[in-house]
């Protein structure tokens, strides 16, 4: 156990799985175009139990950071099978960047078939959209974007240029942790402090609306259709029904999640997030910090708080 700005850390381990992922970037004329395909992409992004995929915004991009020089977005997405990502991203793509004005959309895990021999279709298939009058080009100059190849495919604002395809690499979900308190002010405050900590860095995302949920769930149901059913452990109202990890003088408690590309990046991300949320709400309302597990059943990556923290 530690305790950090008057909050509980316990020796608890969030438990997490193996996943497959990708990164996409999507840029626009200006921002705000770009942004308004980001958002469209990533909606209905926020779990794999009914969303298929959890994808949300690693991380603004500059004009110096895009390959067309124009404002952009890095997306992270996961899901739980290959053949999900890749029935997943070119829907999305299809219904939510080449129907956005301006948009334009690359590949965003650097490497070829030679190193990324798993692949996912963009302009593979949205190509057809263009009903005969789509063209390719594999670009032969130095740089960012050599030896790649792209369609443009004919629509009413000009172009809608997109990358031939996108590696599918290994990735984790699951990572978390709860914070747990007396009010929901605090809680809130402890969330956003958290989740802003952690926007900018590499390789993560936060899924979930505001980076936080409030529906934590367990393993199965009363109901076999189900194969998640609320966290009763952590629900206030059901601390006199039901076996409760919730103290006495906690009455609520919100979870980050934390999808990566990597142990490390969650690693990080969990220590990031804990220690700003800590210094936000610590002594105002936030009383512990714990992790949710399922007895090391569900996934092989444990991320030990006491280990993380250190």
């Amino acid at each position: 156990m530690t305790i950090l700005n008057g909050v509980t850390i316990e020796s608890e381990f969030a438990e997490a799985f193996d996943m497959k992922a990708t990164r996409v970037i999507i840029t626009g004329h200006d921002r705000q175009w770009a942004l308004d395909a980001t958002m469209a992409m990533t909606g209905f992004g926020t779990s794999v139990i009914a969303c298929g995929i959890e994808t949300a915004i690693e991380r603004e991009l500059s004009p110096e950071e895009t390959p067309d020089g124009r404002p952009g977005f890095s997306v992270l997405a996961f899901a739980v099978s290959g053949s999900e990502l890749e029935k997943q991203i070119p829907r999305r793509v299809g219904q939510c960047v080449l129907t956005c004005p301006t948009s334009a959309l690359y590949a965003g895990i650097v490497g070829d078939k030679s190193m990324h021999p798993k692949r996912i279709p963009l302009g593979k298939t949205i190509r057809y959209f263009g009903d005969g009058n789509q063209i390719s080009k594999v670009t032969p100059a130095a740089g960012y974007a050599k030896g790649r190849r792209y369609w443009r495919i004919p629509v009413m604002d000009g172009e809608f240029v997109c990358e031939h395809d996108v590696a599918r690499i290994n990735g984790i979900g699951g990572g978390n942790f709860l914070l747990l308190g007396n009010s929901i002010e605090a809680i809130s405050k402890a969330c956003r402090a958290a989740v802003d900590a952690m926007r900018d860095l590499p390789d993560m995302i936060t899924p979930f609306p505001g980076g936080a949920a409030r529906s934590g769930s367990k393993v199965g149901s009363k109901y076999p259709a189900l194969f998640a059913s609320t966290n009763d452990a952590f629900c206030p109202t059901l601390r006199t029904m039901t076996p409760s990890l919730l103290r006495d003088d906690e009455t609520i408690a919100m979870e980050i999640v934390i999808d990566g590309l990597s142990f490390d990046a969650i690693a990080n991300s969990i220590k990031v997030g804990v220690t700003a949320a800590c210094k936000a709400a610590g002594g105002n309302g936030l009383l512990r910090v714990t992790a949710g597990n399922y007895g090391g059943k569900l996934g092989k990556h444990h991320f030990h708080l006491a280990e993380v923290m250190q």
